[in-house]
């Protein structure tokens, strides 16, 4: 039943014109790989490690390959593996070592080619496929409690700090623990190997860090009873071999954005969007949940006059997204509690928006933000302004609820501050857990007319997207108030033309796990 009398006709229309920007760039992504999609694949196949100059392996392949990387990493590194009968690891050594010119191998049968690349896929598609057994084994037994599921972050720069943060934050109650990136990571062209200790504004996301969190939060779990999942970023220039790692070490969900990187990094377009939809297949392969970044257009835009932005750009996401593979309980689509505290009725405008967003995506667990925009120094006051905003989410039966810490515009929070935010968050939602069953709205009240208002901004929006071009429309400036052309950004040089030899094994053995072997060739 819609508390909001919203006309899912009208809904669907908006979908199908979601699909046909989305669509329209689909040429643009068949025609294209990245350096990072080619890394990713060689990490999928089972390259890792670094050289002696603490280079990761998979970068020092493509970076040797760069002249043919057009043709695919893979196909390369599988002709050297027939030609030497070297592993795919050694192959990657040699080549580190100078041993190996990939340019100069002797020709080997294109199928034989193709059969080892497709063979080493499933391999590493098998290794993922095993994580998702003990994911589902692990909830089995260990009940995940009911939505919204608590967000509390960690962010020391020390991953064995991290580890400590977050134990407690388990035991108090969080149902997710994010390990927030360290500053300027997204930029960075590479993926840092190992555990590390140093970071500012947080901890790098490494493989190993991830193993290390994985297995704490895992003893955690089982102490308190309870299944705890793990986040990290995948959105930046390493996109998809962030989520390749991710999927190895079972991470549970992944911030992985269509737009964020583009608008907020500065990173090429074109780059972004087909590392995207690589990247959310094996999102989908893993089981792991997306998040996306809409929140953050509001901390740009005015929240009131541009919530509908934010609605359009989920409709792009959960477009880009089933492309992809991904069900809608996969698709953490996000919004934010950033209306200005001091507006009149700013609070049934947040929870009108909240509302909305789960009539429009019913299936998916929404990710809602919490005020960062208009927090406040006084402490009283945020913590205040968060337990509105944990009012509007179990009113609004959000799906994840990143809760605000009442130092959040202080300095990075302390372990009270998280005990705080759960004890706020575990009041105000068993206090109110029925309040949507015992309140309805007036067809003419702020709450109904509001939501309304959005629904049909973001539909005229959507067909002028539609008729402009999303690479267009960002330009223009129509999402977050931010232009970034279509040929500026960082990692453009990143963006390379397949050839007609191009082979990506992993291409067709995730087709075929996730059932796109009809669509697939569209995309990519």
């Amino acid at each position: 039943m819609s508390l909001l009398g919203i006309d899912q006709t009208q809904v669907q229309r908006l979908r199908a014109t979601a699909d046909e920007i989305t669509r329209s760039l689909a040429p643009l992504l068949r025609a294209h790989t990245t350096v990072t999609v080619e890394r990713a694949v060689l990490r999928l196949l089972g390259v890792d490690g670094v050289d002696h100059h603490q280079v990761p392996l998979p970068n020092v392949v493509v970076n040797h390959l760069r002249e043919k990387a057009g043709d695919g990493a893979a196909a390369a590194v599988c002709a050297a593996m027939l030609h030497t009968g070297a592993s795919i690891g050694e192959v990657a050594e040699q080549v580190a070592r100078g041993e190996l010119d990939l340019h100069r191998l002797a020709q080997v049968p294109e199928d034989e080619v193709r059969a080892l690349g497709h063979e080493l896929a499933a391999e590493g598609l098998a290794r993922i496929r095993a994580n998702v057994r003990e994911r589902e084994e692990r909830i089995s037994r260990l009940p995940v409690r009911g939505q919204p599921w608590k967000y509390v972050i960690v962010a020391t720069g020390n991953i064995h700090e991290d580890v400590i943060q977050a134990r407690a934050a388990v035991r108090r109650g969080a149902d997710i623990i994010a390990v927030i990136r360290t500053t300027g990571q997204s930029l960075l062209d590479y993926v840092p190997y190992g555990p590390t200790t140093e970071g500012f504004g947080g901890t790098y996301a490494t493989q190993a860090n991830f193993r290390i969190m994985r297995a704490a939060l895992d003893e955690v779990a089982e102490e308190t009873g309870h299944y705890v999942r793990l986040v990290n970023y995948a959105s930046g220039l390493c996109m998809p071999e962030i989520v390749v790692m991710g999927a190895f070490e079972r991470l549970d969900m992944m911030l992985n954005d269509s737009m964020y990187g583009i608008l907020f990094r500065d990173i090429n377009p074109v780059r972004t969007f087909v590392d995207q939809f690589f990247s959310r297949m094996v999102d989908a392969a893993a089981g792991i949940i997306i998040n996306t970044g809409e929140d953050n257009y509001l901390t740009t835009a005015d929240a009131v006059e541009a919530a509908h932005t934010v609605l359009a750009s989920d409709f792009i996401n959960e477009s880009f997204g089933l492309a992809a593979g991904l069900r809608s309980d996969l698709l953490g689509l996000g919004h934010a509690f950033e209306i200005d505290p001091d507006l009149e009725d700013s609070f049934l405008l947040e929870l009108s928006q909240a509302l909305l967003l789960r009539e429009v995506f019913p299936d998916s667990p929404l990710k809602y933000m919490p005020p960062t925009k208009h927090m406040s120094g006084d402490v009283f006051k945020g913590y205040l302004m968060n337990a509105m905003f944990n009012l509007s989410g179990i009113w609004s039966h959000q799906g994840i609820q990143l809760l605000g810490m009442l130092t959040e515009a202080m300095h990075t929070p302390f372990l009270q501050d998280r005990f705080l935010a759960l004890q706020n968050a575990d009041y105000v939602m068993n206090a109110a857990r029925h309040i949507q069953d015992q309140v309805t709205f007036r067809p003419d009240s702020l709450v109904v007319r509001r939501a309304h208002e959005v629904l049909d901004k973001t539909g005229r929006l959507l067909e002028e997207v539609r008729g402009a071009g999303l690479l267009e429309a960002i330009s223009a400036g129509w999402f977050a108030d931010i232009s970034r052309p279509a040929d500026g950004g960082k990692g453009l040089l990143g963006v390379l033309k397949k050839s007609g030899r191009y082979f990506n094994p992993c291409k067709s053995v995730l087709a075929v796990q996730l059932g796109l072997e009809k669509e697939i060739d569209t995309w990519i």
